[in-house]
């Protein structure tokens, strides 16, 4: 069996984001980069490709609606013909820094908002980045993966048209019994537990399943575990999350090939 470990970096966050990047880094196999929508700059994206480049980690663009005061939680109502045209210029953003860093954009996760609009059934924001990732990938000749909630819309879309599709689960937030995350604002929404954290590792890697806040079990079938930069204490669960899954022998590695630029 082989597991990704993801995490959000150049997003600047915490009192030391440069330190909080470079930790991560040493410990995750896929970067999801925050590339100008919500976060980031040419400075943020340039240091984080070179150390992903240098320790080869996968490099994602990290995409959203452009909202940097919101931090990427509001639409601000943009068309989907707008949306689209956003996405693919934090792509071309991204790609431009990751090919001068020696490396490249191989996979593409929405952030905030419209992480939870392309992954709600029926919205309009999967099939838009799904149409953004494909005009990218032709226009660059390579594959360019889509990284979502397992067994939502977005993955659903995305083996419809014939995309890498790769469903990840969330190592340090609880879920609802329905499936979903529980707000931020709730109680228990977060595990800062590391010890809690194995636990739900362990017996989602064992037996697909997570246990929901009010106990009950979801039939969750991830190939990326995703560890949040903000999450209080997370470079010493990433890292002793990645020892637990290295002991238990399962084979932590991006789900694309590292790529190297051109």
């Amino acid at each position: 069996m082989t597991i990704d470990l993801n995490s959000d970096l150049g997003e600047g966050i915490g009192n030391d984001p440069v330190a909080l990047d470079s930790a991560l880094l040493s410990v995750v196999t896929s970067a999801n980069v925050a590339c100008g929508g919500h976060a980031g700059d040419k400075a943020s994206m340039t240091r984080v490709t070179g150390l992903a480049a240098e320790k080869g980690v996968a490099v994602g663009a990290h995409v959203s609606y452009v909202d940097r005061e919101g931090f990427g939680r509001e639409s601000n109502d943009v068309s989907m013909d707008v949306l689209k045209q956003q996405i693919l210029e934090q792509f071309a953003a991204l790609d431009e820094i990751a090919a001068s860093s020696g490396t490249a954009v191989t996979y593409v996760k929405p952030h905030g908002q419209l992480y939870h609009q392309a992954c709600t059934p029926g919205s309009d924001e999967a099939a838009t980045i799904i149409e953004a990732a494909k005009e990218y990938q032709e226009s660059v000749g390579r594959p360019i993966a889509i990284l979502g909630f397992a067994g939502s819309e977005l993955v659903k879309h995305a083996q419809a048209e014939h995309l890498k599709a790769v469903n990840e689960a969330f190592v340090d937030r609880t879920y609802t019994p329905q499936g979903w995350l529980v707000d931020r604002s709730e109680p228990g929404a977060l595990i800062t537990d590391p010890n809690q954290a194995l636990v739900r590792v362990k017996r989602l890697l064992r037996d697909r399943e997570i246990v929901a806040i009010d106990g009950s079990l979801i039939d969750v079938r991830a190939d990326s575990l995703c560890i949040h930069g903000d999450t209080p204490g997370a470079v010493v669960l990433a890292r002793r999350l990645r020892a637990a899954i290295d002991a238990d022998r399962v084979k932590i590695a991006p789900f694309t090939v590292v790529s190297k630029s051109a």
